[in-house]
């Protein structure tokens, strides 16, 4: 469960979720181009998507600044998510199945992989490190080693994600409230992450998504539920 100090950090308020939520929807409608490969526009309506289990860890920020691995906190996190996940039906369609974290680890070689492949997309097209190969376009794969993720589940795409979330513990809150008083800002925790959804065909990245903020509670299943809402707006519809 979360803390009372970590409340401060996530968004409480119902009315300012409200507003996000139906930003995203309507933002759907209308993708960028920047998140989708060349030529990718939806899902065909008869396809099946896999949802991956989060590549995720959360972690605790000390007074000096260290972030401290907490392996509760990710445990409840990934329940939050999974049913996070199971719930958007708006965003997924109703032809998707999960994948336990058990059933997982026959393929943690594809999801090091993903995070491999996402890390760069993040730097080399989100980011100002353009490739010129590349053109400025939506165009990495993961290759044929997606194909047993396939044979297993019988879908036609994947969605991975891959998330960081750190939270600053009491001492590091009261550090930061003493720099305050000198006029210094001392960062406390943030969420990263990314979304793909794969072609388990091709291997190909057809759309991609990026979070990257100082707000978000994956400990509470409210606010996950509000992550999972950011990090799909923009998901290509299956028809």
């Amino acid at each position: 469960m979360a803390s009372s100090s970590s409340r401060a950090r996530r968004l409480a308020c119902p009315a300012v979720l409200a507003l996000l939520l139906a930003a995203g929807a309507a933002q759907a409608q209308d993708i960028p181009a920047a998140k989708l490969a060349p030529g990718f526009t939806s899902r065909p309506a008869a396809s099946r998507l896999v949802i991956i289990p989060a590549d995720m860890e959360l972690f605790s920020i000390s007074a000096g600044g260290l972030q401290e691995p907490r392996a509760d906190w990710t445990e409840q996190a990934q329940k939050n998510l999974a049913a996070a996940f199971a719930a958007d039906h708006a965003h997924l369609g109703s032809d998707i199945v999960q994948l336990s974290q058990a059933q997982m680890e026959e393929f943690e070689d594809i999801q090091a992989l993903h995070r491999a492949v996402a890390s760069a997309i993040s730097m080399h097209h989100l980011g100002n490190l353009k490739l010129p190969t590349k053109n400025d376009k939506l165009q990495w794969s993961l290759g044929a080693a997606v194909r047993p993720l396939k044979d297993k589940t019988g879908a036609d795409y994947a969605l991975f994600t891959y998330l960081r979330d750190s939270y600053a513990s009491t001492e590091r809150k009261l550090t930061m409230l003493g720099m305050a008083l000198f006029g210094a800002f001392t960062p406390g925790g943030d969420q990263q992450g990314y979304a793909s959804l794969v072609d388990l065909n091709t291997g190909r990245v057809v759309w991609f998504s990026g979070i990257s903020r100082s707000w978000g509670d994956l400990r509470d299943g409210g606010a996950a539920s509000e992550t999972v809402d950011w990090l799909l707006k923009d998901f290509p519809e299956a028809k």
